[in-house]
């Protein structure tokens, strides 16, 4: 199954979370707090402007991006969870 976001969505896998603290203790997954950051999946076509023109987003497919704590929706494509937000919710691309 392929899976396109609509309008000013993107898909993003979000980044594992560290199993580990850094002084060796290993964290429960009921205890991990989830990452804030992911790679963009897939994109939509774009936002339509009030004058009916469709301007691209500013993210691209493989785009390393930072998000807010409860940003997006969770989906599940082929098995893999995933976030669905609004490119808005989107704080920053780190390069």
């Amino acid at each position: 199954m392929t899976f396109r976001p609509l309008h000013d969505r993107v898909l993003v896998r979000r980044k594992n979370a560290a199993e580990a603290s850094p002084g060796g203790i290993i964290i429960p997954d009921s205890a991990q707090e989830k990452p804030q950051e992911g790679e963009i999946v897939s994109v939509g076509g774009g936002i339509r402007s009030q004058g009916g023109v469709i301007e691209p987003l500013d993210l691209k497919a493989g785009d390393r991006i930072l998000f807010a704590k409860w940003s997006g929706a969770e989906v599940r494509v082929n098995g893999e969870d995933l976030l669905i937000m609004k490119e808005s919710d989107v704080l920053g691309v780190v390069s």
